[in-house]
């Protein structure tokens, strides 16, 4: 078997036990052992259970023995591991790992690889499909009021079918999305909104979405993206780790048919949140000015943003209209923010997740770089700011990094 770039097929574990235990195959889980066995990468990043279901913590493995730990969806897991690679692994300049990425996890690193903030050599990126993660405490409250379930008894939880199915040790129950999120239930805002579902940015990306047949939840099905991506499948395939089967056509049809109706949903949630939002960032920012009065500038926001990195900020040490201590804060604050990394955006949430103030950030950011998406495409580059105006005189001032 060559491996080609484009290439789909079902794959799933050679190991009878991993394929047991793994999520639909435990495709995710050989892959990563077969990395760390062969030395292929020096660590694997991934998400891990914590304290239980709705707590999820970043994990850095080196052993093989410890890949288990990570296997299976963590729906409640809303961490940007992009974060993690470039402030607290140096953006890879001493280790090469794999990394299993949502894709604004691929996106995110996507922008700091084009920054030059992280080493894209040491780097694979094992995408999973992604229809949308969930706030854990919301969640939490969710189950017990509207599912009538205890949250504890939750075994797993999954989105399939425009569905959230709720699964415990007693059975399961299924209410559609639709209706969780018009009641203000269900996924974050941002992800609701977010038309990404397959992470055609990642080297490979993986994922139940499209098999069918015999094989319908006992293997994954794999697209390969990159030719990074095309030259691991062949070396796995060939080491015999994994079997592989042809993709049904009808699945790979299948496949295509819940990306659309997910992108359709993400369109319904843009129209409800973007539909009134029209002019240049300042006469958004208008539209967000009373949410901004209650920011107490506690640079939450600017932390939590894995796009925001600049060692020497100016928000924290410039000029007095940004003075630090100002309740509530002056505009310019989140404006020179804007201005900063508007185009760099990818809708991941970390913002407005910790803002103690609850300020719908990534609503704010959200409508700025859709427009910047409409206009320029899916590029970081800006070469005309007429979006920007009239902040683009700040440019110089060292606002943008």
């Amino acid at each position: 078997m060559v491996v080609k770039v484009n290439d789909v097929c079902y794959m799933w574990s050679a190991d009878d036990n991993i394929a047991a235990k793994g999520e639909y195959g435990g495709a995710v889980t050989t892959l990563m052992k077969y990395f760390l066995d062969n030395n292929v990468v020096d660590a694997v990043l991934a998400v891990e259970k914590a304290a239980d279901l709705y707590d999820a913590v970043p994990t850095l493995i080196t052993d093989s023995g410890d890949i288990e730990k990570s296997a299976g969806s963590l729906h409640c897991g809303t961490l940007n591991l992009a974060k993690v690679v470039e402030r607290y692994l140096d953006g890879l300049k001493d280790i090469k790992i794999a990394v299993t990425c949502k894709p604004c996890d691929a996106m995110t690193l996507r922008e700091l690889i084009k920054k030059g903030r992280v080493q894209e050599d040491n780097l694979i990126m094992v995408g999973v499909n992604c229809g949308g993660t969930m706030p854990p405490n919301k969640t939490r409250i969710m189950i017990d009021e509207v599912f009538n379930l205890d949250p504890d008894d939750v075994v797993k939880e999954e989105i399939a079918k425009g569905k959230l199915i709720i699964e415990t040790t007693n059975g399961e129950k299924e209410i559609s999305i639709d209706e969780l999120e018009e009641e203000g239930w269900g996924r974050r805002t941002n992800c609701q909104r977010c038309e990404v579902n397959i992470p055609s940015m990642a080297d490979i990306a993986l994922g139940n979405w499209g098999v069918i047949g015999p094989l319908a939840g006992k293997a994954t099905f794999v697209e390969v993206f990159s030719e990074k991506g095309a030259e691991i499948l062949d070396k796995i395939v060939s080491a015999g780790v994994v079997n592989v089967e042809e993709a049904n056509p009808k699945g790979v049809e299948i496949r295509a048919k819940i990306d659309q109706s997910m992108v359709k949903l993400a369109n319904k949630a843009k129209d409800r949140d973007y539909g009134d939002l029209e002019g240049d960032i300042l006469s958004i920012f208008n539209e967000f000015s009373e949410e901004f009065s209650r920011c107490m500038k506690c640079f939450g926001c600017r932390e939590a943003c894995p796009i925001c990195y600049c060692s020497d900020c100016i928000l924290e040490s410039g000029p007095d209209w940004i003075t630090k201590g100002l309740i509530p804060a002056a505009p310019l604050f989140h404006l020179g923010r804007a201005v900063h990394m508007a185009d760099s955006c990818t809708n991941c949430g970390q913002c407005e997740e910790v803002c103690p103030s609850e300020i719908s950030v990534a609503h704010f950011w959200g409508v700025i770089n859709d427009k910047i998406k409409t206009i320029y495409g899916y590029t970081s580059g800006i070469e005309d700011n007429s979006i920007l105006s009239p902040l683009s005189n700040y440019q110089d001032k060292g606002l943008r990094g």
